[in-house]
């Protein structure tokens, strides 16, 4: 069990995150950037999109992949179009079937993403598939500044769970 001082400074972090992942969007003006953001929770993930939009000023579309989705690239010239939009958020790659061949064409193709996107594109995943770009496409997840979290890592909730239990 969390204690209700933990609990609080959780939201402070996921404050200071949401102002963080803003600052980054404000900062890439124009310009391709790669952006993690991590969070394990689907839920969570929504509640952060919706005060982001207190901290920042810019346009942000956002498409959310289906289960088929076989590429990152092509999902994301056919959402957007010949817009470019101030940033772009891309959720549901957890979600994805085939998500090492996702993960792997994205690498591939990497150097499309720079080429053709104006705008800087968030990533939203999770522990598991932030380890997956780090194995599956080390180049493209180089290409991010230090992954932006919103949740604490399963590895250590169990910890925090563990010394809750033994305290």
């Amino acid at each position: 069990m969390i204690s209700l001082s933990n609990s609080e400074n959780g939201t402070t972090s996921s404050t200071a995150a949401t102002k963080r992942l803003a600052r980054a969007i404000m900062v890439s003006g124009g310009e391709f950037s790669l952006i993690l953001a991590c969070c394990n929770s689907v839920e969570r993930q929504q509640q952060v999109l919706n005060v982001l939009t207190e901290f920042s000023s810019a346009d942000i579309h956002e498409i959310l992949l289906s289960p088929a989705t076989d590429t990152l690239y092509t999902a994301i010239t056919s959402a957007i179009g010949a817009t470019q939009p101030e940033a772009l958020m891309v959720r549901g790659l957890e979600s994805v079937m085939e998500i090492n061949q996702l993960i792997i064409s994205t690498n591939i193709m990497r150097n499309q993403f720079r080429k053709q996107f104006r705008f800087p594109l968030v990533l939203w995943v999770n522990d598991e598939i932030l380890c997956k770009l780090v194995w599956l496409a080390p180049d493209f997840k180089d290409w991010a500044a230090s992954t932006i979290r919103f949740d604490i890592p399963q590895n250590q909730l169990v910890k925090t769970e563990q010394q809750a239990i033994s305290a």
